[in-house]
């Protein structure tokens, strides 16, 4: 079976992760310039290149230091992601610049407006819990429009039971992914920027209406029943994309077990003084690798 993620894609991943890190220094003039590339090269090479970015933007390179310049703006990088691709379905959106007690994204359609929000993730990070995914607190930052969204990596969603799932529902905020997100891109090729506008919308609808509980099969059954009864064309984009999704795993995991392997070879290749200063270094490493194998894909595509 073909690849539905080409290598040109990992080839702009790998540039992205290595340009995040070039212009790294001054935050705000440095996400403002991030901002501005980012746009034109979504200009210039179209939806393929957006949908590209999505599938592959849910981890943060294992490369990048914690709490490093490199980290903060990689998380601008995936707000102005989610906010070009509000723009790519014809809605207005803008990448807020307050950081505290607000949402990230803004965006605006004819006749609904939502604030958003784009979370990343290690794939080495171990204990995530409800607060990593902001939802109870989204629901908060509304600021009296009616939809507000929380957009993740699929296969660090839990596929059992979680608060999250609860939040979501009470506090009517949509948790969605990156892949669900691709698909209706996708969609809004093959159909138009209005249909997607409107599927959207529907989206928004069905999450209060499902019953609150912290079932996630209830969750996405309801959330995938309605994109996928919306119309006979999101069919054949629902296997391209759980495809993708599976794809994007594998190419997540080979690129941090690439870079952890480079520097258990460069900790190896120490002298034994350098070596002594690194050992605890070498067993987090090896600690990481464990998480990193562990990742799989966790069904939620499936559950329709």
């Amino acid at each position: 079976m073909k690849n539905i993620i080409s290598d040109k894609a990992g080839k702009r991943r790998a540039y992205w992760v290595d340009e995040i890190r070039k212009l790294s220094g001054n935050f705000s003039n440095d996400s403002d310039r991030l901002e501005k590339e980012l746009e034109a090269e979504i200009k210039k090479s179209g939806i393929a290149a957006l949908i590209d970015h999505l599938r592959l933007c849910g981890n943060i390179p294992e490369s990048y230091g914690h709490d490093t310049s490199e980290e903060k703006l990689y998380s601008k990088y995936t707000d102005a992601l989610l906010s070009l691709s509000y723009k790519a379905l014809g809605l207005k959106s803008l990448v807020l610049k307050e950081r505290a007690d607000a949402a990230d994204v803004e965006a605006f359609a004819k006749d609904y407006s939502l604030v958003a929000d784009a979370k990343s993730f290690r794939l080495s990070r171990t204990a995530k819990n409800q607060k990593d995914f902001k939802v109870q607190a989204m629901g908060g930052w509304k600021r009296g429009k009616p939809y507000a969204m929380v957009v993740c990596p699929i296969y660090q969603l839990p596929n059992t039971s979680s608060q999250i799932y609860q939040q979501a529902t009470t506090y009517n905020v949509c948790v969605f992914t990156y892949s669900h997100l691709a698909l209706l891109l996708a969609f809004s090729e093959v159909e138009s920027k209005a249909k997607a506008q409107q599927l959207l919308k529907t989206i928004f609808q069905t999450v209060p209406a499902i019953n609150p509980s912290k079932n996630a099969n209830d969750y996405w059954l309801a959330v995938n029943k309605a994109m996928l009864t919306f119309s006979k064309k999101i069919e054949n984009l629902w296997g391209i994309e759980k495809q993708a999704a599976t794809e994007s795993i594998n190419i997540a995991k080979e690129e941090a077990l690439t870079f952890l392997a480079q520097e258990r070879e460069k900790i190896m290749r120490m002298s034994h003084q350098e070596a002594l200063k690194e050992l605890i270094k070498v067993h987090k490493i090896e600690s990481k690798i464990k998480t990193i194998k562990a990742i799989s894909d966790n069904g939620l595509f499936s559950i329709i």
